[in-house]
């Protein structure tokens, strides 16, 4: 018995290939779900409707990125650069648009990402840590939300590729090694911007008497070829994209209003580091063992570079104000930070079978605080009639308006353009009078949600079922 656990360990329990593949089949289940989760289904529903707009244009520019959900304008939006969208679209060209291509996309990244984030702590630091931190990103936040169609963990994963192949440049001075940092890295940030805290870590490098000036002087100007057309994107063109219709995804926050907005959510803020980030008490008990062996150690270049990826994450938590401590997506990429810093403290057990238990406890706590996210609530696939319901009664080309606040999700399962309304918007009949004014043609309201009361309004009905109703507007 204990022969074949030894056999066992060796060729398996201590490979990271069979744990990212074991992670990958796990996240297989409901992979071609639509996006009906309880959590965080509008933002996959946004990422869908950008897709779902390339396929449908009949000139799509990944330049100018547009949704369905801004009522009778062009809906062209101000957000990152819509690189996953378009890989679904590309999927999307060859096969016929459905819901669930990006959750596969960002599977596949993800679990790639997780591969090269084991290769390069193994690169600066030892294997071991390597492949315990590995293990822990994998079961962390990163569990679920490499499964969505959401470009997080996505674009994380492509900064980590990056990263790996930026600091292989530095040992093997090979161009192509540079061209793959410069590809990886940019696209990564043009995916989401925060993943850029983590480039801190070339400092070792570039402040490394021993490391070639040459291969300093090109890898600067890469990176900072790279750094510029971000930051062109991000802060020239997305204000340009805002520009055309006003239409914004993001509302950053000044200096002072984002810490006065933190402080307000301080207690938020802090969940999202002690449970949200590893989705384990445990894991974070270790993070704190982790940090705490770090911070005792002679203080060197690290520990600098450590306090600078602070700073920078620091900054960006403060800039996005209320919106970080009431999502918790938005601690994605310090996620393989904290898991370093866990694998850091296990790998300072000298008892294996002791240090193989923690991390079970580690691996079942995450995984059971994750399983929800893996079952749909059956009066949710009632929304998957939307687009039939609108068929019978509608053409393609209608404006509509739907209830459910800001979220996205009717207006992406109806398939048509228009309006998202609130409670107060429904019931006041000078609004939806505006929006008649606008071209707006019907009005599909969810039952189920926002406590909606029908008695007055005065339209007249198309359609009507347990769940839905539809009022034709004049």
């Amino acid at each position: 018995m204990i022969d074949t656990f030894n056999v066992l360990r060796q060729k398996y329990f201590s490979n990271i290939y069979f744990w990212i593949i074991l992670f990958f089949v796990l996240r297989l289940y409901g992979i071609s779900d639509a996006p009906l989760e309880s959590a965080h289904n509008w933002r996959q529903c946004f990422t869908n409707s950008i897709a779902r707009s390339f396929f449908q244009d009949n000139n799509p520019s990944v330049f100018y990125p547009k949704s369905a959900i801004y009522g009778d304008n062009s809906g062209i939006v101000g957000t990152e650069f819509p690189l996953f969208n378009y890989l679904i679209y590309l999927i999307s060209k060859i096969f016929g648009y459905t819901h669930w291509y990006g959750r596969l996309i960002n599977l596949v990244v993800s679990s790639i990402g997780i591969l090269f984030f084991y290769k390069l702590i193994k690169k600066i630091f030892t294997e071991d840590l390597a492949f315990y931190s590995s293990i822990l990103l994998m079961c962390s936040l990163w569990f679920i939300f490499s499964r969505k169609s959401m470009p997080d963990t996505f674009s994380v994963s492509l900064v980590i590729i990056g990263i790996y192949y930026g600091i292989s440049y530095f040992d093997s001075l090979r161009t192509k090694q540079l061209i793959f940092f410069f590809l990886f890295f940019t696209l990564g940030l043009l995916s989401k911007i925060p993943a850029i805290y983590i480039a801190p870590i070339f400092l070792y490098y570039l402040l490394n008497l021993k490391v070639e000036k040459k291969a300093k002087f090109y890898f600067s100007i890469t990176a900072l070829l790279s750094v510029s057309i971000v930051l062109f994107w991000y802060f020239k063109w997305v204000p340009h994209l805002e520009s055309i219709d006003g239409n914004k995804l993001y509302f950053p926050r000044s200096i002072a209003e984002g810490t006065i907005e933190i402080y307000q959510n301080k207690w938020n803020l802090l969940e999202k580091f002690y449970f949200s980030s590893l989705q384990s008490f445990i894991a974070f008990f270790f993070f704190l063992i982790g940090l705490y062996y770090f911070l005792k150690r002679k203080i060197d270049l690290l520990f600098y570079i450590f306090i600078i990826v602070n700073v920078i994450f620091t900054f960006f938590i403060i800039k996005t104000g209320v919106v970080f401590p009431t999502h918790s997506y938005y601690i994605i990429p310090y996620t393989p930070i904290m898991a370093l810093f866990v694998g850091y403290a296990l790998v300072k057990f000298n008892n294996y079978k002791a240090k193989i238990l923690f991390v079970f406890f580690i691996i079942s706590e995450a995984l059971l605080n994750q399983q929800n996210d893996f079952r749909i609530n059956n009066k949710e696939l009632a929304k998957l009639r939307l687009e039939n319901i609108a068929t019978q009664i509608s053409k393609t080309t209608d404006l509509v308006a739907s209830n459910g606040g800001e979220s996205p999700q009717m207006l992406y399962f109806i398939n048509r353009r228009g309006w998202r309304l609130n409670n107060n918007q429904v019931h006041n009949p000078g609004f939806i009078q505006s929006i008649t004014n606008k071209g707006c043609k019907f009005l599909f309201l969810n039952k189920n949600e926002l406590n909606l009361s029908e008695s007055n309004l005065d339209y007249k009905k198309v359609y009507s079922d347990d769940d839905f109703v539809v009022y034709k507007l004049n």
